[in-house]
């Protein structure tokens, strides 16, 4: 038995020596391989989920502002502030004549919405460019929403938002920022008046879609208003 063990022991003994297992100098390295790691696959997982888009119907947004929605929503999600698979985003770098606002099932890819949205009558003009969490400011805030719940108000059926980020957006609710129709977000608007109407802070849409777009992300659903000043300011820490 003696004889069967020592070439055993000697086996693992070479094996050893001509494959030493070097110690990491400091604790440091797994940790940042790791995070490394995860960022990678954020990163693809964002990628992926951007080539999965899809609309025979709607233009896609800007990479560059679905990348910042879907980390936000990621954090959120993990979090548990949000509970469905929607995202809506808001592109406050795009025209207000434009089409700046999607809604987007995540699971299947599919752009639901694509819209015309109000921003603040003194957040700018034609193009958003001064943001404010301040009563009656009359500004739009930027950031991340969760959606609340649905209440009829002086335009009709709205959608409450609760803001995420401190000092950011999260005196959406007590200044009244909602979802809701105004007749001034039309193309026939546009036309008379060469940009869109404004609003007092809320992301107001056209009447003729407001209610199905409210039923859609009602109750605990992402919702962003992107603009490219914030974008590299984002952090999942700031989410409250």
């Amino acid at each position: 038995m003696i004889y069967t063990i020592i070439p055993t022991i000697f086996f693992l003994l070479a094996s050893y020596t001509s494959n030493p297992v070097t110690p990491s100098p400091n604790n440091t390295v797994k940790p940042k391989v790791y995070a490394r790691t995860v960022e990678v696959t954020v990163e693809s997982k964002i990628e992926s989920a951007y080539n999965n888009l899809h609309s025979d119907k709607f233009a896609l947004p800007k990479l560059e502002s679905f990348a910042v929605a879907l980390k936000g929503y990621y954090a959120l999600k993990e979090k548990g502030l949000v509970k469905k698979e929607i995202l809506t985003i808001i592109d406050f770098s795009m025209s207000s004549n434009s089409k700046r606002l999607w809604v987007i099932d995540l699971i299947t890819g599919d752009v639901l919405f694509n819209s015309l949205v109000a921003h603040g009558r003194n957040t700018g003009e034609e193009f958003a460019s001064n943001f404010s969490n301040a009563n009656e400011s009359y500004k739009s805030s930027l950031g991340f929403y969760s959606t609340g719940e649905i209440y009829n108000g002086k335009h009709g059926m709205s959608l409450r938002l609760d803001g995420l980020e401190k000092g950011v957006n999260d005196n959406a609710r007590a200044r009244g920022v909602v979802m809701h129709a105004a007749d001034y977000v039309s193309d026939s608007f546009i036309k008379n008046n060469h940009r869109l109407g404004r609003s007092q802070g809320c992301p107001a849409v056209p009447v003729a879609l407001s209610k199905k777009i409210i039923n859609v992300i009602k109750d605990k659903s992402c919702f962003f208003i992107y603009h490219p000043s914030r974008d590299s300011k984002f952090s999942a820490k700031s989410i409250s």
